[in-house]
């Protein structure tokens, strides 16, 4: 077994144990110590959940909770810094866990709306948790960390300076599992859905009702109704409701609303969770393959090479056409949204319309 092509299964059955996923990690580690954990259990064909239940005993609690009622709780860490990520974007926002509220039904959603973490929650694809400590370059870094089945992280919560700890530790405690085991077991990542034929799909029907829409939620409704991917709607809408751009757009964008000082809406998410950064964007830098917003506050991170496709999407609302850019990766997932911010009442913005005109197209 290699750490660079080798895959180890969840189960014992496979004959890998937690303590045969260490030696490979710790191996791993001598020759690349710098790698990040998610990187490492791409590497290794492992989970990140199963590295971090590694730490089960030291730098790890594994948490057994209604994930609800942990996010609840989450408001008395005080100011914290919230991260979302799929496999291009990490998007990274400080505030507080306010305002939360958790809707019950079978798909269990919620909602944070503080001014600065701004989620929207699908907590039928949480699985796992752990309360982790580890140590830094600045000092001990705590963190409550979210997982899907999969073992694939869905939402991240770091402590900051000002947060509280001894809170950290108290719902820690609150929430700790009986099973704190380095074993971690996962299940294996669902195959891709697979498109119906572009032949099979009512498409005059679909681009009627997607002219009849009144409210954007309702999108993911109309494809849903016409059995269609969301890369394969924006394909087969009329041209004049969405069109290709190029997949490096994202810095013109962000640069033109930076220099514009304009408000921008920054939708980034997975199955589990989406994270919303609202207002302005300044400090635009590219680093190596990486397109970065560094701002107080607000940290988005971009791998460019994973930006497969790029979208200008109109959707009609009862207040008249909004647009947006939307960014795919090679399999066709949503990765990354952006919309202009506007306040309640007040027209669309001249400017952001006139911007997503101008962008490539192909």
């Amino acid at each position: 077994m290699t750490a660079s092509n080798s895959v180890i299964e969840p189960t014992t059955d496979a004959g890998y144990t937690a303590e045969d996923i260490a030696r490979e990690w710790a191996a791993l580690r001598q020759t690349e110590p710098k790698l990040r954990i998610r990187d490492a259990a791409s590497k290794l064909g492992v989970s990140e959940a199963q590295l971090v239940a590694l730490g089960c005993g030291t730098t790890a609690t594994r948490l057994n909770a209604d994930w609800g009622d942990v996010i609840r709780q989450l408001e008395a860490l005080g100011p914290v810094m919230a991260l979302t990520r799929n496999t291009v974007v990490v998007s990274e926002k400080d505030g507080q866990y306010r305002n939360v509220e958790i809707f019950a039904g079978h798909t269990r959603m919620g909602q944070v709306l503080d001014s600065g973490i701004d989620l929207r929650l699908f907590l039928d694809r949480w699985a796992i948790g752990f309360a982790v400590r580890e140590e830094s370059p600045r000092g001990p870094r705590r963190s409550f960390q979210f997982f899907d089945a999969t073992g694939t992280a869905v939402h991240k919560t770091y402590l900051r300076e000002a947060s509280d700890v001894a809170a950290f530790e108290e719902l820690t405690g609150r929430f700790a599992s009986s099973d704190q085991s380095r074993e971690q077991a996962v299940a294996a990542p669902p195959p891709p859905a697979a498109e119906i034929p572009d032949a099979e799909v009512d498409v005059d029907g679909f681009r009627q009702a997607w002219r009849e829409l009144r409210d954007t939620h309702d999108f993911v409704r109309l494809t849903h109704r016409f059995k269609v991917s969301r890369t394969q709607a924006l394909r087969l809408a009329d041209p004049d409701m969405a069109w290709r751009i190029r997949p490096d757009s994202l810095a013109q964008v962000l640069e033109n609303v930076a220099a514009a000082k304009e408000n921008l809406m920054v939708f980034v998410g997975n199955p589990g969770c989406i994270q919303i950064h609202s207002g302005p964007v300044h400090n635009v830098k590219l680093i190596g393959e990486w397109l970065n917003i560094l701002d107080d506050g607000f940290n988005l991170h971009v791998y460019e090479p994973g930006v497969a496709s790029a979208w200008v999407v109109k959707k009609p609302t009862a207040r008249g056409l909004v647009t947006g850019v939307e960014f795919f990766d090679a399999q066709g997932e949503q990765i990354a949204i952006l919309h202009a911010k506007r306040r309640e009442g007040e027209p669309p913005s001249t400017f952001w319309a006139d911007l997503c005109d101008r962008l490539p197209r192909i």
